[in-house]
């Protein structure tokens, strides 16, 4: 065992000398368990805070990268209402462009049809058009030929085309205000075919 003496006053030899107070300390034997298990505490005390200021750090550095993270995402936030804005305005303006191309395609629908029907009746003989009616599903021709194989002729050439499913002819008779040739007076029913 050690002794520390703390007073400083050195012990005498003599056993009959007056009776000295000392106070002492003893710390004990180093291999001792109290001086194990202090050691063991003081140990796991270092570690212990070691640890804390190693999760302290890790702490800070997340909330600096949460922070980074936070304004990232506000600045894609931005950025992605704009996308959707802008986007919402490009159909907006994709819509408005089909319906001019729509616009456009009925407005040479009329243009088309009257090309075809005079191309037709130019491609047969001896039949003239005096009026032309569209319908819209159908288109009611009314015309002029000088024989009811002309009327067939163009019937035949109408349906040729397939702009038309079905042509019926809703009536035929002879013209009697021709009196030096003969002529037939005649309308047909074309239904358009759908396209």
């Amino acid at each position: 065992m050690i002794r520390i003496n703390l007073l400083g006053q050195s012990k005498s030899k003599n056993k009959r000398g007056a009776p000295t107070s000392t106070a002492v300390m003893e710390v004990g034997d180093p291999g001792s368990p109290k001086m194990k298990v202090l050691v063991v505490l003081v140990l796991a005390g270092l570690l212990n805070v070691g640890y804390w200021y190693r999760l302290d750090v890790v702490k800070r550095d997340i909330a600096a990268k949460m922070q980074v993270a936070e304004q990232k995402n506000r600045e894609l936030a931005d950025v992605k209402a704009r996308y959707l804005e802008r986007q919402r305005q490009a159909e907006n303006y994709k819509r408005r462009v089909d319906v001019i191309d729509q616009l456009r395609a009925s407005q040479s629908g009329p243009v088309n049809l009257l090309n075809m029907i005079g191309n037709t009746v130019n491609g047969t003989e001896a039949v003239w058009l005096n009026n032309m009616k569209d319908q819209g599903t159908s288109v009611d021709i009314e015309g002029m030929a000088l024989s009811t194989d002309a009327v067939a002729n163009l019937m035949t050439n109408l349906q040729k085309t397939g702009f038309f499913k079905n042509i019926e002819i809703k009536e035929t008779y002879q013209d009697d205000t021709f009196k030096e040739m003969q002529a037939f007076q005649f309308t047909l029913t074309c239904e358009k075919a759908k396209s």
